[in-house]
């Protein structure tokens, strides 16, 4: 695959300025182009001129007005499972009906529990005390757990509660500016392991940055299953393929449009091109390949996405849906949760978002649940993070910015 050096993109007005390794973004308002001519190699001028903005929506309360504008498919419906929760974040379900959640910023692991059966919560106590935990997963009978630098793992109790943590990693990378590690066991029975980038974009010192990591179950033989991946904090397996899919965040101050939000199929010892390449196959400007090695050499080694999404929608949880509430058409698809955008004039995301497979494959996305974005584009009142399916087959997910966690039915 070859592409010239140079190639001109639409952008939209400048509202904020910043500085992309050496490369200046405009404040010029009549600059309606993102220009940029990026040789192969340093031995000609890298030129490129980004236009970038910062727009937080304000924040607005989950009031049963807003929460009752929310729109779903036909036959569905949405409400709040649980609410005044703090800041939850992922989520993980456990077959006997007990919904898990994290809160990075409290340090806790919570358990919230549905005991009549009417779609809400009404128990919730604190199960585990772990400083910026963050990723959760079930898996033989165990909660695994992620904080920062450490993985951890606990008994489940018969009533949910969980036993002392155990820690089985106390050494992943320094965090930077993505954190926020997930982890899941995957069909080959190994677990994975999220390791998110220090930066927005460039060369990391820790070859363990911007990974999926595999391991054992003890978190023993710890090693890199692919990189290139800036912040792929939802993944999962399809249960029919067994293929490993997962939602990449695109680079910032690359203009409105760009980078968009990769959906890559994720195989062993696979490059997916962050900081050099992105998108389909473009050059960033910001950061050159290095040694002797040019923007083309490095694409050919490149694996690029299945398909992309809305730039700046930050995607967050993935789950593929394998319940019996929902429509049969459901079964395979994938839920992503997109947390919105802060890096845009106008903002996206903020939704729960339908990925379509066929085959195997994935084809499209399309809404699922949206209308978190109110007052005219200028207010929100729902960041969302994590989902789940409950063990009765409705659908959970998380907003850490009203502190609840909702849930989709199809009576």
């Amino acid at each position: 695959m070859k592409l010239p050096s140079y190639f001109r993109k639409p952008a939209s007005a400048v509202m904020a300025c910043a500085l992309l390794a050496g490369v200046a973004v405009s404040c010029d308002d009549d600059d309606d182009f993102w220009d940029a001519f990026i040789p192969e190699t340093d031995k000609e001028a890298t030129s490129a001129q980004i236009q970038g903005y910062v727009f937080y929506p304000a924040l607005q309360p989950a009031s049963d007005q807003n929460v009752g504008q929310l729109k779903v498919p036909a036959g569905f419906q949405v409400n709040k499972f649980a609410e005044g929760l703090g800041k939850p974040r992922m989520l993980a379900t456990s077959e006997k009906g007990h919904v898990y959640a994290s809160d990075r910023e409290a340090g806790i692991v919570m358990m919230l529990t549905d005991t009549d059966g009417d779609g809400m919560a009404d128990d919730k106590k604190t199960v585990a005390n772990i400083k910026q935990v963050h990723g959760l997963h079930i898996y033989n009978g165990k909660m695994y757990m992620a904080a920062v630098k450490e993985v951890f793992v606990a008994d489940i109790n018969p009533d949910g509660t969980l036993g002392q943590p155990r820690m089985l990693i106390s050494d992943l990378p320094d965090g930077g500016q993505h954190p926020n590690r997930t982890l899941a066991f995957g069909p080959d029975q190994k677990m994975y392991i999220s390791v998110g980038s220090t930066c927005n974009a460039c060369p990391e010192s820790n070859p363990e940055n911007a990974t999926l990591l595999r391991a054992e179950e003890d978190g023993s033989n710890r090693k890199i299953f692919a990189k290139g991946l800036r912040n792929t904090i939802g993944f999962g397996w399809h249960p029919e393929t067994k293929e490993l899919w997962g939602m990449d965040h695109g680079i910032d101050w690359l203009g409105d449009d760009e980078q968009k939000e990769e959906l890559n199929q994720i195989s062993q010892g696979a490059d997916y091109g962050w900081p050099y390449i992105y998108g389909e196959g473009k050059y960033n400007p910001g950061d050159r390949p290095k040694g002797d090695t040019t923007y083309q050499q490095y694409l050919q080694k490149t694996k690029l996405p299945s398909l992309t999404y809305q730039a700046h929608s930050a995607p967050m949880a993935m789950t593929f849906y394998s319940g019996a509430q929902f429509p049969e058409d459901y079964r395979n698809d994938a839920f992503v949760a997109m947390r919105g955008s802060w890096n845009r004039s106008s903002p996206v995301g903020y939704k729960i978002v339908r990925m379509h497979f066929e085959n195997g494959k994935p084809v499209r996305f399309e809404d699922f649940v949206t209308g978190f974005i109110v007052n005219n584009n200028k207010a929100h009142f729902g960041r969302l993070v994590g989902l789940a399916v409950h063990s009765d087959g409705s659908l959970l997910f998380s907003d850490d910015t009203n502190g609840v966690v909702y849930r989709v039915s199809h009576p």
